[in-house]
């Protein structure tokens, strides 16, 4: 196997080992320094660039008429709310703080909102884009509701206002999901030969989402060799996101299968948006489980890769 036919075959995972090299090699050059307390690199603010140009190129390919909320919406939202509470019941029983700082990470990664690229995923899955898109704007807006009312049973210290932290949510959605849709929107209609030439573009979006997964894996990387926590909780931090990534899948694909809608539901609520779960974490929770939306990323993006190479093998997705 050539290395070009490797690269397409393991794209997902070459783009985590990337990252991971790229930080290692240049991580005391100013481009990658730390910004105060959390990593802030230039090339982590270009994120949401690239991901409005990988969001419009998926979202010409939707028809408006498949645009409409289902079922397995809301049970995946109760789903995620059920398991969020049942989270919290937990970290506030325990008075071990290493296994409470564990639980705090597994709470935060089921808590974050479904990552604006499952769409990409989605689409090369052969799942239904705008069934998800729908979804995720659904779940960013649950998420404005339940993050100011549960965030401060897990931190007895976070003070969160409940407008400032839903328009600050509210205004990740319209930025990153409904900007772009609006775009492709207006494209496919006022421009139809561009739409077109856009829809017959492959794997574009994939690829660019590749990239940026490279750069949030430097950025995992970062937390983790920085991490103060000790080698006990570490291995929590970096292990128990697996677990949560398999259930959230599962529990996905369970929900969405009566609906014939497995793949999308499954990415729907496995593939969170970890950028999102590593800021609320630093911001109003303890810094040092930052870890685990962290490993997060990885995690998901395996249980993706798998899936995609069991769909190239034998043309279906399993599980």
């Amino acid at each position: 196997m050539s290395i070009v036919c490797f690269v397409k075959k393991w794209t997902l995972p070459v783009s985590i080992c990337v990252g991971t090299v790229f930080y290692l090699l240049f991580s005391n050059v100013e481009l990658l320094e730390p910004v105060g307390d959390t990593v802030g690199p230039v090339l982590v603010d270009t994120l949401p660039y690239g991901m409005f140009l990988i969001l419009y190129v998926t979202f010409c390919k939707i028809q408006l008429r498949d645009m409409k909320p289902r079922p397995w919406h809301l049970w995946l939202q109760i789903a995620r709310v059920a398991i969020s509470v049942a989270l919290v019941w937990l970290i506030t029983s325990v008075d071990d703080e290493g296994l409470k700082l564990v639980l705090e990470g597994a709470f935060v990664c089921v808590v974050c909102p479904t990552a604006a690229a499952a769409a990409v995923v989605t689409e090369k899955l052969g799942g239904s884009i705008a069934s998800l898109t729908i979804f995720t704007i659904i779940d960013n807006l649950v998420t404005s509701l339940i993050i100011p009312v549960l965030f401060p049973f897990v931190e007895k210290e976070a003070h969160i206002p409940f407008v400032a932290t839903s328009l600050l949510v509210l205004r990740n959605v319209a930025s990153v999901l409904v900007a772009p849709l609006v775009l492709a929107v207006l494209t496919r209609k006022f421009l139809p030969r561009l739409n077109e030439r856009i829809c017959r573009t492959r794997n574009f979006g994939f690829y660019m989402w590749c990239f940026n997964l490279a750069v949030v894996t430097g950025l995992t990387v970062h937390n983790i060799l920085y991490s103060s926590v000790t080698g006990v909780v570490l291995v929590g931090l970096l292990s128990l996101p697996l677990v949560v990534a398999l259930v959230l899948f599962s529990l996905g694909k369970g929900v969405g299968r009566p609906y014939d809608d497995n793949i999308s539901a499954g990415q729907a609520l496995g593939q969170k948006n970890t950028v999102v779960a590593i800021w609320l974490t630093v911001t109003f929770l303890n810094p040092l489980a930052a870890v685990a939306p962290g490993a997060y990323v990885i995690w998901q993006n395996m249980v993706n890769a798998w899936q995609l190479w069991y769909k190239e093998k034998y043309g279906r997705v399993k599980w």
